[in-house]
């Protein structure tokens, strides 16, 4: 089955940044792109009835695809008009969808339709990769030799979903993938003998992070041969170490632990600061 990749769109300046990405990326991968609008019927409106806001709510996503149509005449475009409450209806699209490009506005909690804890909620609750754009998105930065930097941390299958979606992104614009490992001292009850022998074979703390890096990656640079990798393993918090590589980067894309816990779901620390103060977009890649 062929996936499309879906835009959430409310008429916001950055709603439409997310749309014009969405466009782009479905070029590249050769997928129908489609467009959601989630709605709800306005009783105050006492002089319009559900048929005439509707209609007024189709006009204007209709221009907007109407633009998109312009741009990239050869792309299919689909539009759904979906009532309800905007986190149920844009974690619905989701899950059909090869990803979600949402827009998100600053360097602050992401808004327009996403307002308070309803963005936190799609973006937790969505099966499927998550895409953030901002307002000021622009195109020329994924034709300026940026790179598309990814988040590793664990082992192999640790981020093997986050790896995936990167290189593939990356072979589709022929960018580069950065892989970035963030590594601390461990608390000294951390220590065993066993541990103690891993990094003694390793030669250290860092040359064993350094090896862990390049073991995760060895199954994408074959599956990927094209795609230039570098390998940045760098001492401090994930999230830290990661958006100091930002300013090179046309994506962000960081893995989200896909469980539930006692108090629902969570996007998780590292990828709330990346989504908050990276200026790039960034993809938020479900795992389990």
């Amino acid at each position: 089955m062929t996936r499309p990749i879906t835009a959430g769109v409310d008429g916001t300046e950055e709603s439409l940044a997310a749309l014009d990405w969405a466009a782009r990326e479905a070029v590249r991968r050769e997928l129908p792109l489609r467009v959601v609008h989630a709605w709800r019927y306005a009783e105050a409106l006492a002089a319009a009835d559900r048929d005439t806001q509707h209609g007024w709510v189709s006009e204007g996503v209709t221009e907007a695809v109407r633009t998109v149509a312009e741009r990239h005449p050869g792309l299919t475009v689909t539009t759904d008009l979906v009532e309800g409450g905007a986190a149920e209806a844009l974690a619905g699209a989701a899950a059909g969808a090869e990803m979600l490009v949402l827009g998100s506005r600053g360097h602050g909690p992401v808004v327009g339709f996403l307002l308070g804890s309803v963005g936190q909620q799609v973006i937790a609750e969505a099966a499927r990769p998550v895409v953030l754009v901002r307002a000021e998105d622009q195109p020329a930065a994924e034709a300026a030799g940026r790179d598309v930097v990814v988040g590793q941390h664990g082992g192999p299958e640790d981020s093997a979903a986050a790896l995936r979606f990167a290189f593939e992104t990356a072979a589709a614009r022929g960018a580069a993938v950065r892989a970035v490992r963030a590594w601390t001292l461990p608390p000294v009850f951390a220590y065993s003998p066993g541990s103690l022998k891993l990094l003694d074979d390793a030669g250290g703390l860092e040359p064993y992070e350094r090896q862990a890096l390049t073991e995760a990656l060895q199954p994408w640079r074959e599956r990927f041969p094209e795609v230039p990798v570098a390998e940045h393993v760098e001492m401090g918090s994930a999230g830290q170490v990661l958006l100091s590589t930002a300013g090179r980067a046309q994506l962000m894309v960081v893995g989200r632990r896909a469980r539930r816990t006692a108090v629902g779901a969570r996007i998780g620390s590292v990828a709330h600061g990346v989504l908050h103060h990276a200026d790039c977009p960034v993809a938020v890649v479900p795992h389990e």
